[in-house]
C-alpha cells in the first residue's frame, strides 16, 4: 500500500534546478566541475528505502546527522515513526509494487531533486538449507522479489532525472552471502548475488553520466533478522542441544570473522555515508563484515 501523505513539508531551497541538456559529454563536464559540491550531503535530497527499522533506519538517523533533507520510504508503518523522529518526510510503499514505487518516485522528485537513492531492503527465506533440496523452488520467488526485483523497480524508477542531472548515486544493500554459496539459506544468497550484479551494470551504464552506483555488504549484524536467523538455524537440533542466541551469536563469530565481533547498524550507516560522498568510488561492493570475505 502506498501512502500519500507527507510527514512535514520541506523548503527546496538549497536544491539545484534540472539540467536541461541530456547530452552525455556536457553532462560530463558538468559533473566535473560540480564534483566538489556532489561530495556534500548537507542540504541534499536522499531518498530512503527500508527505512522503518534496522539498517535503513540507522542510516536515516546518519544522513540526518549529515544534514540531509530526507524522505523515508518503507512498507511498514514504523517508517512513520522514525520520520517524526526525524523531522522529515515519510511514504509507506511495498517495493515489490512497480505502480506504487513510480508514485513514490513521482512524489520524491515533485518535492526536490533525489541525489542520493539508499536501497535497504532486505528479506531471508525464514527457512534453512543444508542441503538446498530441503527447500522447494516456491520457496524462492519472494526473496528474489524483495531482495533483487525490488531494487530493479527503485533504479528504473529514480534514474532518468538523476541521469538528466549529471548528479548523484545509488547505494544497494547487499550481503557478504551473496559473494559465496551461503548454504544456510540458498534463495537469499542467490538474491544478493544477482543484486550484486545489478548493482555492478548500473554502475557501468551511468558512469558516462556522472552518475555512480556502490554496494554495502554487511556480515553478522545484530538484527532482529539475525535473531530470526539464529531461530531457523538451532531448529534443526534437539532442544536440549540448541544454543542461546548469544552463545550461537559468538560461535558463528569465532568461525568465520576474524575480528570476532558483530558489525552493528551503525557501521552500515558510516559506509553508507561514505558511499553518498565518495564521488570517484561507483562499481564497487565495500564488505563490512570485519574481515569475513578476505578470510574466505
Amino acid at each position: 500500500m502506498l501512502g500519500t501523505t507527507w510527514s512535514w513539508s520541506n523548503s527546496t531551497d538549497g536544491f539545484p534546478p534540472p539540467a536541461t541538456s541530456s547530452n552525455p559529454a556536457e553532462v560530463s563536464t558538468r559533473t566535473l566541475r560540480e564534483s566538489a559540491n556532489m561530495s556534500q550531503i548537507d542540504n541534499r535530497h536522499p531518498v530512503v528505502f527500508g527505512a522503518g527499522r534496522g539498517i535503513g533506519a540507522a542510516i536515516a538517523r546518519a544522513l540526518h546527522a549529515a544534514g540531509a533533507e530526507l524522505t523515508l520510504v518503507d512498507r511498514d508503518q514504523q517508517v512513520g515513526t522514525v520520520a517524526a523522529e526525524l523531522n522529515c518526510h515519510s511514504l509507506r510503499a511495498d517495493v515489490t509494487d512497480w505502480d506504487a514505487v513510480q508514485a513514490v518516485a513521482a512524489k520524491c522528485e515533485g518535492q526536490a531533486p533525489v541525489h542520493h537513492v539508499l536501497y535497504a531492503v532486505g528479506l531471508g527465506s525464514g527457512k534453512s538449507g543444508f542441503p538446498f533440496w530441503r527447500m522447494t523452488p516456491s520457496d524462492w520467488k519472494g526473496i528474489f522479489e524483495v531482495n533483487t526485483l525490488g531494487a530493479v523497480h527503485v533504479a528504473h524508477a529514480f534514474v532518468e532525472p538523476m541521469v538528466q542531472r549529471g548528479d548523484g548515486s545509488f547505494v544497494l544493500l547487499a550481503s557478504v552471502s551473496g559473494q559465496f554459496g551461503a548454504r544456510n539459506d540458498p534463495p537469499y544468497s542467490a538474491a544478493k548475488a544477482a543484486l550484486i550484479n545489478f548493482g555492478q551494470v548500473m554502475a557501468m551504464d551511468m558512469a558516462e553520466f556522472g552518475v555512480r552506483c556502490n554496494l554495502i555488504a554487511p556480515g553478522i549484524v545484530d538484527t532482529p533478522m539475525q535473531e530470526r536467523v539464529y531461530r531457523v538455524n538451532v531448529a534443526r537440533f534437539v532442544e536440549a542441544q540448541r544454543p542461546d542466541y548469544v552463545t550461537w551469536m559468538q560461535e558463528k563469530l569465532d568461525v568465520n570473522v576474524p575480528l570476532r565481533r558483530p558489525q552493528t547498524v551503525e557501521d552500515i550507516a558510516e559506509a553508507a555515508l561514505y558511499l553518498c560522498r565518495a564521488v570517484n568510488v561507483t562499481g564497487q561492493v565495500l564488505n563490512v563484515d570485519g574481515g569475513w570475505v578476505q578470510k574466505g
